[in-house]
């Protein structure tokens, strides 16, 4: 089973070397598709030889499913802090480009029109709630 996983990452870097080497020099035409069907061709074929073997009972998993089982167990619950991270982290930086976009829009309204105060508040206030939204999720993560 390696060997198809180790064949097909193979042949998928080599692809895409191809095209950055073909895109770099300006190379069209048919050299470069019979490259491409070759490589395509061969990765289509490891990847059906993979699930034929894996059909026919060559990866047997009655021992290993046990170790993962455990192992899914003890790593779910970094998974959940990972998430919570995430979407927290994201949040935020979500939110900095939506104030930063907002907030000086703003500040150029009101300095144009000192009236519409309130109107720009409102706006910085909904960019702000990206934020929140994403510590709400985070929280409900980590409480799940």
């Amino acid at each position: 089973m390696e060997f198809f996983v180790v064949s097909a990452a193979v042949l998928c870097l080599s692809m895409v070397g191809l095209g950055v080497k073909c895109i770099k020099k300006g190379i069209k035409g048919e050299s470069v598709r019979r490259v491409l069907r070759f490589h395509v061709g061969t990765l289509f074929s490891l990847v059906a030889g993979a699930i034929i073997f894996i059909f026919l009972g060559g990866v047997t998993a009655n021992a290993a499913s046990a170790n993962a089982a455990a192992a899914a167990s003890a790593s779910s619950e970094g998974l959940r802090y990972i998430a919570a991270a995430l979407s927290t982290g994201l949040a935020g930086i979500g939110a900095g480009i939506a104030v930063s976009a907002t907030g000086s829009a703003a500040l150029g309204a009101l300095s144009e029109d000192p009236k519409i105060l309130g109107k720009a508040l409102v706006f910085v206030g909904l960019a702000e709630g990206i934020a929140i939204y994403g510590l709400i999720i985070s929280i409900m993560i980590l409480n799940a």
